[in-house]
């Protein structure tokens, strides 16, 4: 004889939030509670209903129960290597993202010496690029001109330079064309 499912007192709060689930996984862990409990399946009957293996309904529900009611985050809820909350980077890249709007450039390694220090410990210069990454920042900068580059300089130069090379004459490169 099997074992009565255990799980009594969260029975009725997983009965309440079965009716509000709104993901699948959400749906199946509260299915695994209380298809066992209410109606008296065993494990091997509610895995079979449900479409999975006995041993995901046992761990299902006794994660369920351990965590007092509190259903599994989804692995799209969980921020894998995240130092801060949501809320808390965006109040942090706050005062960067406001100087890039006024013509400023997000300089990564700046916050990222930033991001070191309001953590108080050495962090890879990764970090800054996929903080910046999850709020909306993939380009920081321009790179198609040196922001110090003189541009006066740049053309008087091309001007007084000297012809094209004789190779690139022979292969009609940098020749004027003809009228």
């Amino acid at each position: 004889m099997a074992r009565p499912a255990r799980g009594q007192d969260v029975l009725e709060m997983a009965q309440g939030l079965l009716a509000k689930a709104t993901e699948a996984d959400e749906l199946r862990t509260l299915q695994a509670v209380v298809f066992p409990l209410a109606y008296g399946m065993s494990t091997r009957e509610a895995a079979q209903a449900m479409g999975r293996s006995p041993r995901w309904i046992t761990s299902a529900r006794n994660a369920f129960i351990r965590n007092a009611g509190m259903v599994k985050k989804t692995s799209k809820e969980i921020r894998n290597r995240a130092h801060m909350t949501k809320d808390e980077e965006a109040a942090f890249l706050a005062p960067f993202f406001e100087n890039a709007r006024q013509g400023g450039i997000l300089v990564v390694s700046g916050i990222h010496r930033a991001l070191e220090q309001h953590l108080g410990r050495e962090l890879a210069l990764a970090t800054a690029y996929n903080l910046l990454h999850r709020h909306g920042w993939r380009k920081l900068a321009p790179d198609k001109r040196n922001v110090k580059a003189d541009i006066q300089a740049q053309e008087e130069w091309k001007k007084n330079s000297q012809s094209a090379s004789r190779t690139s004459q022979k292969n009609g490169i940098g020749q004027v064309p003809s009228d």
